[in-house]
């Protein structure tokens, strides 16, 4: 190694660190909650099915929008002006890559998988297994300066969401509509707490005082900002919830709770 620990003008240890506690315990924990989202959000988007409760119009995120022929009756808000897909291609492939490339570029996620995944570096003072670092300048890395626009995308997608479940309601008011409601908030927050939205609300004002609309809006984003690591594991949390209720229900495992 030439860089890091192992740079020539750095002391020589031979352990990978002297910390004598459970240093690894935040890395094991950010493996396990993206692996256990990745295998979760995997086989329910291949699955194919219990998507879609027509009886109270509610639809799973994971298959929003839906627009194959493909796709069960009803559940098309927009429309279904793709043929039919092989079994291998999701329902839902319109918007799931750019949500993904959304997710995996998020200034958070990256600290997160960085550290966790690639251990780069697993945490404070303790050695990272790499021999050198090229930074974010090739690829695959050098497609994190796309997240601005991977950001554009998941605005309209949250806006697909809020259509889904705004149109829940037109069924009545059942605990499934208000699961669809509090996950699209959620999803919300999540969007706009985005770094790449608060530069875009004010990162390139000179003066806040001659843009105070704009510099409203960025104070706002700012504050949503500092949650932004706990609304991103919320959110991964709240849409598999979502996704869950609307599987049990349209499977008929079990019913809706009916408030009116």
């Amino acid at each position: 190694m030439t860089s890091g620990v192992g740079a020539p003008r750095r002391a020589r240890i031979s352990a990978r660190t002297l910390r004598t506690d459970r240093w690894w315990l935040p890395p094991l924990l950010t493996n396990l909650g993206l692996l256990t989202f990745v295998v979760y959000a995997g086989a329910r988007s291949f699955m194919g099915k219990w998507y879609w409760v027509e009886e109270y119009g509610y639809l799973t995120p994971f298959y929003s929008p839906c627009l194959s022929e493909s796709c069960l009756p009803g559940s098309s808000h927009f429309g279904t002006p793709l043929p039919e897909l092989p079994g291998w291609i999701p329902l839902g492939f319109v918007a799931l890559p750019f949500l993904l490339g959304f997710r995996l570029t998020c200034y958070y996620y990256r600290k997160a998988y960085y550290r966790s995944v690639w251990q780069s570096p697993p945490a404070c003072a303790v050695a990272e297994p790499h021999g050198s670092y090229s930074g974010e300048t090739r690829l695959p890395l050098i497609v994190q300066n796309a997240h601005r626009y991977f950001f554009y995308v998941a605005l309209v997608v949250s806006v697909i969401n809020t259509y889904d479940a705004v149109l829940s309601f037109t069924h009545g008011v059942g605990l499934g509509s208000l699961v669809l409601s509090i996950n699209v908030i959620l999803l919300w927050a999540y969007t706009l707490s985005c770094h790449s939205c608060r530069h875009i609300a004010g990162g390139r004002l000179k003066h806040f005082s001659k843009h105070p609309v704009r510099y409203r809006a960025w104070t706002l984003i700012s504050k949503l900002n500092v949650r932004h690591m706990q609304l991103a594991w919320t959110t991964l949390a709240t849409l598999m919830l979502t996704d869950l209720y609307v599987m049990l229900v349209a499977s008929g495992a079990i019913s809706d709770l009916r408030f009116f």
